[in-house]
């Protein structure tokens, strides 16, 4: 169910940046997924850091502007996604005989724990984990982007099992009140569809991923921020973020050439594009340091504490494509390292590949999130 309608086989995966929008249109054709267009801009007005001012005025522009450029269709039925840092996760593990409704009771009595804001001003999410991961292939704000709720049929079933001990393995997510607003405004203001709101890492998930069940990390190099992600079974049980990203990288570049920061990106990018084998060069080498340094101590900790071994770390984001990235990070920490394919289970034109190969790593979010409908359907 949309939040403003019934959706068709037509979705636009629109992923807000902190500076950049990248959009992807796909539509169901038969039992194949396939890609309608897709734009993208760097040229956002104003970067927002702070989730109390999102500038509508620049996003919306922005917006239409891609849509127009690229010839979109006259579907504008929307999937878009939370920025990462703005929502809090969590795996809680409830134990005892608990029904439907002690369930949800419970949830909200450990949300109050590790939600650092009153639950008033939160909506939140829940989902729970089964052996072979989450229960249901559903987004956490579909339904008026408030929290999931069981249905009726689910309650009065779960009410009349019986309530056998057992242990309740729980995600949980929370988003400020007033960011989900502001997205829904946003998109009402250029008349868009909001079918549903989804975290970056489901998007994530869903392009890099999809029904691999194995233990991997998914390390996304955003423009002034890294996430990493451990995804095991399809759930992500751990993140973390650093303040270094592919800005970084250019003022490294710009600084060590003296030239421009304009100069020193399509430096970095004609880099990335080389056919040369030789070896990430020691000043960008420098500047990812800390990326690796927090990725092998993720991987150390996770393997350490919760027993589980990372098979392998899928790359992603603007940077992700940096000269010799995969190969540094494979032989520094003796893990398989890629850079994700996000169009691995998408149709499209072959002429357009070496195009969609370039810019994959930075669509990854949005061709997810256009997924996820398509995904429900299928479930």
């Amino acid at each position: 169910m949309g939040l403003f309608g019934e959706s068709n086989n037509s979705f636009l995966g629109i992923d807000i940046g902190s500076s950049s929008i990248k959009v992807v249109e796909l539509k169901k054709k038969q039992d194949k997924v396939a890609l309608v267009t897709y734009g993208f801009s760097d040229r956002l007005a104003d970067n927002y850091t702070d989730i109390n001012k999102i500038d509508i005025k620049a996003i919306t522009t922005t917006i239409e502007s891609i849509v127009r450029k690229a010839g979109f269709s006259s579907s504008h039925n929307v999937v878009s996604s939370l920025p990462t840092y703005t929502v809090f996760s969590s795996i809680i593990n409830l134990s005892g005989n608990l029904g439907a409704k002690d369930l949800e009771s419970a949830i909200q009595w450990e949300a109050k724990k590790v939600i650092p804001l009153p639950l008033k001003d939160i909506y939140l999410g829940w989902q729970k984990i089964s052996d072979d991961g989450l229960q249901k292939k559903s987004s956490f704000w579909s339904d008026n982007l408030a929290k999931m709720k069981l249905t009726k049929a689910e309650v009065a079933a779960a009410e009349a099992k019986p309530k056998a001990k057992t242990n309740n393995k729980v995600l949980l997510i929370g988003a400020p009140k007033n960011l989900i607003k502001s997205y829904a405004y946003t998109f009402k203001t250029i008349k868009f569809n909001l079918v549903s709101l989804e975290t970056e890492i489901f998007g994530l998930i869903r392009s890099l991923i999809g029904s691999d069940k194995a233990t991997s990390m998914i390390v996304q190099i955003g423009a002034n921020s890294t996430n990493i992600f451990i995804v095991d079974k399809g759930v992500p049980v751990l993140s973390r973020s650093i303040d270094i990203g592919g800005l970084s990288i250019t003022k490294a570049i710009s600084k060590n050439l003296n030239i421009s920061l304009e100069k020193a990106e399509q430096f970095k990018y004609d880099l990335a594009a080389s056919s040369d084998s030789s070896a990430m060069p020691k000043m960008i080498s420098d500047i990812v340091a800390p990326i690796f340094n927090e990725v092998k101590y993720i991987l150390e900790v996770f393997g350490s504490k919760e027993g589980y071994t990372v098979e392998k770390i899928i790359l992603t984001g603007g940077s992700a494509m940096l000269h010799g990235l995969p190969e540094y990070l494979s032989t520094m920490l003796d893990v398989n390292v890629v850079i994700g394919d996000p169009w691995f289970r998408v149709a499209y034109p072959v002429e357009i590949k070496p195009v969609l190969e370039q810019i994959g790593p930075r669509m990854a979010v949005a061709i997810g999130l256009a997924m996820s409908e398509f995904d429900k359907q299928d479930s």
